[in-house]
């Protein structure tokens, strides 16, 4: 596609996004159900092999993220992302379709391969967007991500009154009309001049973060991440599994209350971000989001009627200030023909906390839960996240201040 992205390559790729996270978003509520079907386990087991479906993803996203993210700085951004969306979409059509335990674990590991996809979505704001309104637009990404939540989870719960497997079929078809969607409309943003070769030796988690090495203040942030991610991901890790054993809630219940996160999160990342981190700054920013999800998870551990989740969200939903304050102080950092090797690196260590998280949350989640439990206390792991957002914001101010000292 020769033609130049004009002024509306944003919103190109923010419609493109959105499908992506609404058919994501559609699976979730029934995962429970789908995996308790297909193994005759109860809940807390079933949480699991949820455990380790998403340990299986992540494990993909850490080793083809840096892949995916050089192959869109030599190739450009568009053809790989298409690429990325149609093997998502098999995805969602193999789960659909899956006849055991064995062929789930088959879908996450497509999907992780080609959900690397953000590592190229990221880079694309990159190169589109001056330096002064990265985080802003990288805000714009969370939103997308957000009403992708608000909608896709709200359908899904719908359509899984049907069946555990409908929304998957659901999503299959949606994704494969994103991808049609995509190849007609979405604009190539990577000059030639910015393009560079691909190269095997960068193109892998080791050789990205060597790549990242001359960059300290990367590191440090990267690191920072690490604890950030093992707390955000408890949310999806055990969401569903809480509410509908702590509340009974249904599968319908949980779309419900998945949309409500996804509009609290999509008025953070689109109205938030671009109201706040102008006004305060990047870093008092992340300091914000740190320290109000370490908040809202400690109210999580101890709510005890359903409607709290409410306000808490509202207090949690701040955390979407984090992830664009630091993505912009960091793409900041290095120069345009290396924006797809950061973005990647970036979603390799956030793949890599991936491989970790699910298994630790949900294997917390279970361990206060179980039969053994010493005491049952499923806020167990929320009160793990609130711990986790505090670690990664000492992590954060620590670099920053060393980076403003003299040398």
């Amino acid at each position: 596609m020769a033609r130049e992205p004009g002024k509306h390559a944003i919103i190109f790729l923010l419609i493109t996004v959105l499908i992506d996270m609404i058919g994501l978003g559609m699976i979730m509520p029934v995962m429970p159900s789908l995996i308790s079907g297909i193994t005759g386990e109860g809940l807390g087991q079933a949480a699991a092999y949820g455990g380790w479906l998403m340990f299986t993803y992540a494990l993909m996203q850490f080793l083809f993220a840096p892949v995916m993210g050089n192959l869109s700085d030599a190739y450009g951004r568009r053809r790989v992302l298409l690429l990325a969306l149609t093997g998502l979409a098999i995805d969602y059509a193999i789960m659909g379709l899956a006849p055991s335990l064995l062929w789930l674990f088959i879908g996450r590991f497509i999907a992780g391969l080609f959900g690397a996809n953000f590592a190229v979505a990221n880079a694309y704001i990159a190169d589109i967007s001056p330096p002064e309104k990265r985080a802003a637009n990288f805000g714009l990404i969370g939103a997308a991500f957000g009403v992708g939540f608000i909608i896709g989870p709200a359908i899904g719960g719908l359509l899984g009154e049907y069946g555990p497997r409908v929304p998957f079929y659901a999503a299959a078809a949606l994704g494969f009309l994103n991808v049609l969607y995509g190849f007609f409309v979405l604009p190539e943003t990577l000059k030639p001049e910015n393009r560079r070769p691909f190269v095997l030796t960068r193109s892998n988690p080791l050789g990205a973060f060597r790549q990242m090495k001359q960059y300290p203040l990367i590191v440090g942030l990267l690191a920072a991440m690490v604890f950030f991610q093992l707390a955000h991901d408890v949310n999806p890790s055990t969401w569903s599994y809480y509410a509908m054993l702590k509340f009974g809630w249904s599968e319908g219940d949980v779309g419900a209350s998945l949309a409500i996160v996804g509009i609290f999160m999509a008025l953070m990342s689109g109205f938030g971000t671009r109201a706040i981190i102008p006004r305060i700054g990047e870093m008092r920013a992340a300091t914000l989001g740190f320290v109000c999800a370490s908040l809202g998870f400690l109210g999580f551990a101890f709510m005890t009627e359903a409607w709290m989740f409410v306000p808490l969200m509202a207090v949690l939903s701040f955390m979407a200030l984090i992830m664009p304050s630091l993505r912009a102080i960091m793409s900041a950092e290095v120069p345009d023909n290396a924006q797809g090797e950061l973005q990647g690196a970036i979603s390799s260590v956030m793949g890599l906390t991936l491989i970790a998280a699910p298994v630790l949350s949900t294997q917390v989640f279970n361990t206060f839960t179980g039969p053994e439990a010493p005491v049952l206390f499923p806020g167990a792991v929320f009160m793990m996240a609130s711990v986790f957002m505090l670690a990664a914001l000492a992590i954060v101010t620590a670099v920053l201040r060393l980076r403003e000292k003299p040398a």
